[in-house]
């Protein structure tokens, strides 16, 4: 008998009640009043800012801008003399990610005459990943926070194999994306586990938490089979052959611009816009001729449906559901946002045509233009309601520094990836290519002039919310765009367009839903499974630290988490 009940014990499935939306919903909106009391509660700035900093690596900061705001502009005004190197970072991090100008020399308090780092900070691992994360908010000629950067990162790296979990995983994590590029789901992912070990633990925090990211979860799982919906739709009415299947990761794209329930319109038109610029990008780069690429790009200039008939047959399809998509992203705008689409309305065929390896000058000019940040930073604002102003538009389609700047990041990154793995020979000679014959110069050589190029763009971007205070929230998506693709194409890989792997491949434990805590009225926090089974619930010890990710299994997991979230949708 006990043997049958050691047998069912093992093989009975895990039971996770689930919450009707409703009663989801109604949980939040209690605990937001819970946790916006916790502003008033805090007793020093530096309890201040570590409830911002939870807030904001749980994703559920957004429930909170006008105390965030409030709080963060009183430290910034208020004497900080700390003596604490953590607590320095942070307020650095906090105040410029928020647009809030902090010099460098806050750092060099920390430092002796000789302008080295104090030694008994490489013995403090929170202060140096705080300094890491911070120093990576530099902007151009910030020699202080170059060196603090490298410094911070080498005693890090020496010191990594004496960590524990779950500190050992948050610098894994930084050194592989560090915190300042890191995309809010990414973190919120590995930081919903992990917060439960914090010193600062609150258990309404923590449920908030896991209940805002079921919520969006359902919303975009719904909104996954809508763009599945739409693109078979597309695909069977134009029915080109070349077209690849690339919903996951289009959707992936807009979803970490925009993954707020508030930018729902905003984020399914930016992953259609995604759609139909990936399928127009592969017409000109691999299957037209040179002269149909001329044609498609008179008829897309000229925006007009009598144009079709200068388009070979193949094409004419195409170019009317691409405007007649473009109608339907209009009748989603209110009338007094209408003039948005108009806003939303390609040299490398010349030199593939024409076996043309252009300098590198030209190479960048152009392919960080074809890189799609321009049109792509213009696409994400279409839906995105009262902060979508004509400044916004006019600051977006002018190809600003930080516009050119997501661009190089975008083109400079994808071009290291496919020199990596080699190119397609339908592609044109590549950034890394063109300074290689320039410059007659290795491969090490160039990659490594091409990644300086990729942190000049990051400083440029960084500089952005400084200079383009009052257009904020977009330069904070413009930025989001570019720390997709640091996801992406990290460590020289390819996840567009080589996706299989990435998206298979990261492991089963952030496929489920979280499961929610109940919190009860004499304080004390339940798991759901605990309630639904009371007797042979056994929690793990909170003494007792998470088990060790396996080394390969993190690194896929840490990089591709975000991408397994969209997939789960499937």
């Amino acid at each position: 008998m006990a043997s049958t009940n050691a047998t069912s014990a093992k093989t009975a499935p895990v039971f996770h009640p689930t919450m009707s939306d409703e009663k989801m919903i109604e949980s939040v909106s209690q605990l937001k009043e819970e946790v916006s009391g916790m502003f008033e509660a805090c007793k020093n700035a530096m309890e201040k800012m570590n409830l911002v900093d939870v807030l904001q690596r749980l994703g559920i900061d957004r429930h909170f801008e006008k105390q965030i705001t409030s709080t963060l502009s009183s430290i910034h005004s208020a004497e900080f003399d700390s003596s604490s190197l953590h607590e320095v970072s942070l307020r650095f991090r906090l105040l410029r990610q928020k647009g809030v100008w902090v010099s460098a020399d806050e750092f060099n308090r920390f430092k002796n005459e000789d302008g080295r780092f104090h030694s008994d900070v490489t013995t403090d691992p929170k202060a140096l990943l705080s300094l890491y994360n911070a120093a990576y908010l530099l902007t151009h000629d910030e020699k202080t926070l170059e060196e603090a950067l490298l410094f911070a990162r080498g005693h890090l790296e020496l010191m990594r194999s004496s960590f524990k979990s779950p500190f050992a995983e948050q610098v894994s994590r930084a050194l592989q994306i560090p915190l300042a590029r890191t995309l809010k789901r990414v973190e919120a992912i590995s930081y919903i586990p992990e917060y439960k070990h914090e010193q600062t633990y609150s258990p309404a925090i923590l449920e908030l938490a896991k209940l805002d990211f079921n919520l969006l979860q359902r919303l975009h799982q719904k909104e996954r089979q809508g763009i599945s919906l739409w693109w078979n739709e597309l695909s069977r009415d134009i029915g080109l052959d070349y077209v690849r299947d690339r919903i996951v990761e289009c959707y992936f794209w807009s979803y970490t611009v925009h993954y707020e329930e508030e930018y729902a319109r905003a984020r399914m038109i930016l992953a259609k816009l995604f759609m139909l610029t990936s399928l127009l990008d592969d017409t000109y780069d691999v299957h037209a001729t040179l002269e149909e690429c001329r044609d498609l790009h008179k008829a897309v200039e000229r925006w007009d449906e009598s144009d079709v008939s200068l388009l070979p047959e193949y094409l004419k399809k195409f170019f009317l559901k691409v405007i007649s998509n473009f109608r339907e992203f209009e009748d989603e705008l209110e009338p007094h946002e209408k003039y948005r689409n108009t806003y939303n309305i390609k040299g490398e065929a010349e030199w593939f045509h024409n076996n043309y390896i252009p300098n590198f000058k030209e190479q960048v000019n152009v392919s960080t233009i074809t890189a799609g940040g321009q049109v792509l930073s213009v696409g994400l604002l279409v839906g995105m309601g009262d902060v979508a102003t004509k400044e916004a538009f006019e600051w977006a389609i002018g190809n600003s520094d930080a516009i050119r700047a997501c661009g190089e990041v975008s083109r400079f990154m994808d071009d290291m990836s496919a020199f990596k793995n080699g190119r397609n020979k339908m592609d044109v000679a590549s950034s890394v290519e063109c300074y290689i014959k320039e410059h007659n110069v290795t491969s090490e050589v160039a990659l490594i002039k091409i990644g300086s190029m990729v942190e000049d763009a990051w400083k440029t971007i960084n500089q952005a919310p400084f200079k383009h205070r009052a257009l904020l929230p977009v330069v904070q998506r413009v930025t989001n765009l570019a720390k997709s693709m640091t996801l992406l194409f990290l460590d020289k890989r390819d996840a567009y367009t080589y996706s299989k792997d990435f998206k298979e491949d990261v492991g089963q434990p952030f496929r489920q839903s979280y499961p929610p805590l109940i919190l009860e009225s004499y304080g004390r926090v339940r798991n759901a499974q605990e309630i639904a089974h009371p007797l042979s619930y056994h929690p793990v010890s909170a003494c007792q630290p998470p088990i060790p990710s396996n080394s390969k299994a993190e690194h896929k997991c840490k990089t591709s988490v975000i991408f397994l979230h969209c997939t789960s949708l499937i």
